[in-house]
């Protein structure tokens, strides 16, 4: 019985032995092949950092107003008895463009020019003999009453007319009409939409520490949805003198030639406005920039070892696809622009070539 526990022990032994040697022996090859195995390189696209003229914006969006725009109404009752425009239409200032019934008002307007000569002749025979003691101050004081009272009814007798008749306050495009010949208008009726279009102005926000970046006449370039990849350039034409002390915004007007009519009240829009160019800023691409919470940084190769070394940056403005940097490098220096990845500092790279950081001329369709 000894003696089979004996012989089973020594198999156990022998096997645990042979496992334990094998491992042995793989890790030893396995620590072996990775000695000598060649040092990885990671392909990556790379680019030179260069020194280029900077035209810094401040971005903004805000909706188009007309130069000038009104909702004409009617100031009185009654049945429109002419209608002088069509829809779509470009009238000047003083145009005449609905009238209403005014038979009752002009047939009253003509009884009371008829005494007027009766009236007026009245009152000065009254001065006279009252100059000459022969009347009393009361029957003067009557004479003069009814001579003012009869001009005061003309002249309120016409503006009633002329209220009647509807003019164009300046001039400009009219909407659609909301109105039929015939139709009998209460006051307030909506008649049609009047806006002068020649010029547009954009409204908009900037935040209060902006405010020593802009100035009345400086140039803005702005982008409509309705025309992709067209721009628009006006100019600041007001700034608010106050700030909301509430959400610290302040309210910004640019104005923009609208000669060819492209541009509509109540269109959205992007707008940058247009800082003063810094000469010989480094810039590069976004999809160079590593972003974490630690900091922005880029890999920088070394063009003799094809070895790279991670580095911290401070960036500036955007536009587009590029960033002004302010710290962290230089002109001249070659910069990864894809491949970070799998990258780490002083990482072994090999340059490839790759169109995959140029932006698509056209996006797209989804």
């Amino acid at each position: 019985m000894k003696k089979w526990t004996l012989i089973m022990l020594l198999i156990a032994i022998v096997l645990f032995g042979s496992v334990i040697g094998f491992n042995i022996f793989k890790q030893q090859k396995i620590a072996e092949y990775l000695a000598n195995r060649p040092e990885p390189e990671y392909p990556v696209t790379v680019m030179k950092a260069s020194a280029e003229d900077w035209t810094p914006s401040i971005d903004v969006i805000g909706f188009i107003e007309p130069l000038q725009g009104v909702t004409l109404t009617a100031e009185a009752s009654g049945i429109v008895t002419k209608i002088n425009f069509v829809s779509g239409q470009k009238v000047s200032k003083g145009d005449s463009l609905v009238l209403l019934d005014s038979d009752v008002e002009k047939a009253n307007l003509q009884s009371a020019k008829a005494r007027l000569p009766a009236s007026e002749a009245k009152y000065k025979r009254y001065k006279g003999l009252y100059k000459k003691g022969a009347i009393s101050q009361e029957n003067y004081d009557e004479a003069e009453a009814s001579y003012l009272s009869l001009k005061a009814d003309i002249s309120g007798l016409e503006a009633t007319i002329n209220r009647r008749d509807v003019d164009a306050p300046f001039s400009g495009v009219i909407g659609i009409r909301g109105v039929n010949l015939g139709e009998y208008l209460q006051a307030g009726s909506r008649i049609a939409r009047l806006e002068d279009i020649s010029v547009m102005r954009l409204r908009f926000t900037v935040s209060q520490n902006d405010i020593s970046r802009i100035n009345i006449g400086q140039a803005i370039r702005i982008e409509a949805d309705s025309y992709p990849g067209r721009i628009f350039d006006g100019t600041i034409s007001a700034i608010e003198p106050a700030i909301n002390y509430q959400s610290g915004l302040l309210q910004v007007q640019a104005e923009i030639p609208n000669t060819q009519g492209k541009l509509r009240s109540g269109m959205f829009a992007r707008a940058q406005i247009v800082l003063p160019t810094m000469p010989e800023q480094v810039v590069i691409p976004q999809v160079a920039i590593s972003y974490t919470l630690y900091g922005d940084s880029v890999f920088v190769l070394d063009e003799e070892t094809h070895r790279v070394s991670q580095r911290v940056i401070k960036a500036g403005e955007r536009d587009q696809d590029k960033v002004r940097i302010l710290e962290g490098v230089k002109p001249g220096e070659t910069i990864v622009t894809s491949g970070q990845v799998r990258l780490s500092n002083d990482s072994k790279v090999k340059i490839v070539e790759s169109d995959a950081t140029n932006p698509p001329a056209e996006l797209p369709m989804l």
